[in-house]
């Protein structure tokens, strides 16, 4: 009977988190059950939704549905939806991946074999954002931009350096490492669970590999303008250390283009050509150096060129997200969370709270 079992365990269990994810989860599906090289199961855990998101993951035959249960207190959705699906899964991988992703062909089989190259117990994709929309073109360029200064991939593929990141939208990590650092129930309460994890990877004395991933995975985050500032207010800042600090950097930023680009209109319509000149210098040379920081988030041109309108933007939202940490409370698709604890879900004291995850999960292995 053992062998049995070996022999039809899958190697990788895709676990796919949806709470009203009707819009996305039929071509993110459709791309999973279409991979091939590895023998997989796929979890659809659906939590809570309204919409048609069961109906739409029950045509899929092969594709299992679960139900989280009741949202426990003190836990936010998607970590009781993860831990859920892990507790289902009997693959020898764990492929965490959000219902709005769609997946190329043939990326699983590569993803599985980059991670054993690297010898990495947790690899993970920044996928390739899909923007559309004026706002999204504008600001989210800026966004990703800023992250990949924050968590520069080769510091977190480092063994070497304390720097940890991933990217919940793809996160494939071994069973062995999630179930030693006691997987999303160890990370009940916090809002970046996915940081969070790679942290307590890292901790735990496991490689991470990290990289950008549009060669295997896209994504569009959000579908409207409403919940791309309530995303962004939930994530911001728990994923940047100091928020007020780069929102003025950024408004800086813009500012210093805008104006010198205003001042150089005004000066040539009033025949003042060598101050123009000037200010035009320092526009162009502004908005160049602009364009070099936005070219390693890999969007297409014309959001990059579209992205100086979005600097104004991220520093409110990094304000906004800021500001309702502060007042203690977060909402995101219909659900409100508390910020109280704070060391739980600020990337200042991760640290602190991935070590107590690999503490927590050492004494229970004893």
């Amino acid at each position: 009977m053992a062998s049995l079992v070996s022999v039809s365990r899958p190697e990788v269990s895709v676990i796919v988190p949806a709470r009203d994810e009707e819009a996305s989860l039929g071509p993110c599906l459709q791309s999973l059950v279409r991979q091939e090289g590895v023998q997989t199961e796929i979890i659809v855990v659906d939590d809570a939704s309204t919409d048609r998101t069961r109906q739409i993951a029950l045509s899929f035959p092969t594709v299992q549905v679960i139900d989280p249960g009741p949202l426990p207190q003190d836990w936010t959705g998607k970590n009781h939806a993860l831990t859920a699906g892990a507790r289902q899964a009997r693959g020898a991988w764990l492929l965490f991946t959000d219902a709005d992703t769609v997946h190329l062909p043939g990326s699983l089989i590569r993803a599985l074999t980059e991670a054993k190259r690297h010898g990495a117990s947790l690899l993970s994709y920044s996928p390739e954002q899909n923007v559309q929309g004026f706002w999204e073109k504008a600001v989210m360029p800026v966004i990703f931009a800023n992250l990949a200064s924050t968590y520069r991939p080769s510091e977190v593929s480092d063994p070497a350096s304390p720097t940890a990141a991933a990217n919940g939208q793809y996160l494939l990590i071994s069973s062995d490492a999630y179930e030693a650092v006691g997987g999303h129930a160890a990370l009940a309460r916090t809002l970046l669970e996915d940081v969070a994890l790679a942290r307590a990877v890292k901790a735990s004395g496991r490689k991470i590999y990290f990289r950008y991933g549009g060669d295997a995975v896209r994504t569009r985050m959000y579908r409207n303008f409403f919940q791309l500032v309530e995303g962004w207010t939930k994530n911001l800042a728990a994923l940047f250390p100091a928020p007020e600090k780069l929102a003025a950097l950024r408004l800086a930023d813009f500012l210093l283009i805008a104006g010198s680009a205003g001042l150089a209109i005004s000066a040539g319509l009033q025949g003042r050509p060598k101050t123009a000149a000037a200010a035009a210098t320092v526009a162009a040379l502004s908005y160049a150096a602009h364009l070099r920081r936005i070219r390693r988030a890999h969007f297409s041109w014309d959001a990059n060129l579209l992205s100086v309108f979005g600097l104004p933007l991220f520093s409110y939202l990094l304000l906004r997200s800021r500001l309702s940490y502060r007042r203690g409370s977060v909402s995101w698709k219909g659900r409100n969370y508390a910020t109280a604890h704070s060391s739980a879900l600020l990337p200042e004291s991760a640290g602190e709270r991935s070590r107590e995850i690999r503490r927590d999960a050492d004494s229970t292995t004893a």
